[in-house]
């Protein structure tokens, strides 16, 4: 099943020629001010206006390599399946263009396929990007097994906690939050196993009749 899937790929060791990238999307809003707010001042908070303004939306793209300390957002408009291939072209020959193979995890999205690289690109250059690339989809309901979740609920408490007011200021914002990131290292450390799925989470598991 997905799960004992996705788990056994990251019980593997860090390949450089194979690395192991979960990658996540996440919808932002963007709130415009209505009101300059007030700065703070001796002995008084700044002041915001409890009014706003809805400025559109944007889609945050995460993909980080857990084992490398190593994540990145790229914010779009759109969330089609051909921002999602130019997003993996980009992985693979931009961040990882010397990696014969890149193992990635992902949700299992009717825009995270194969054919979406068809539909964006000619067909030899999609056939080369699909040939390089190794997909391992979390399970329905899954979504916490990809460690590309947790980055974004890291990135959503420490750098989206206020009011973005366009995707210029997300972009500049996102681009600042994760470059101090790697510069510090951070990464995950995933410790839950299939052995232990097996144990705790039994109800997922089809039950086999034996009379």
């Amino acid at each position: 099943m997905h799960m004992e899937d996705v788990l056994e790929v990251y019980r593997r060791p860090r390949d450089l020629d194979a690395p192991v990238i979960c990658m996540d999307e996440q919808p932002t809003q963007l709130v415009r001010e209505t009101r300059t707010p007030q700065p703070a001042e001796p002995g008084r908070p700044e002041r915001i206006d409890y009014e706003y303004e809805r400025n559109g939306t944007a889609t945050n793209f995460l993909f980080t390599e857990p084992l490398g300390g190593w994540r990145k957002v790229n914010v779009r408009e759109t969330k089609k399946k051909t921002d999602w291939a130019e997003e993996v072209r980009e992985l693979l020959q931009v961040d990882y263009p010397a990696a014969p193979k890149v193992i990635l995890v992902c949700d299992n999205l009717n825009t995270h396929t194969p054919s979406a690289l068809y539909e964006a690109f000619p067909p030899a250059e999609a056939r080369r990007l699909v040939e390089r690339l190794e997909i391992h989809y979390t399970p329905k309901h899954g979504s916490w097994l990809n460690i590309a979740e947790c980055e974004l609920s890291v990135m959503t408490r420490q750098c989206l906690d206020r009011r973005i007011p366009d995707i210029e200021t997300l972009r500049q914002q996102v681009g600042h939050w994760y470059g101090q990131r790697n510069t510090a290292q951070k990464s995950v450390d995933w410790h839950f196993t299939t052995d232990e799925a097996r144990i705790k989470l039994k109800r997922l598991y089809p039950q086999i009749q034996t009379s």
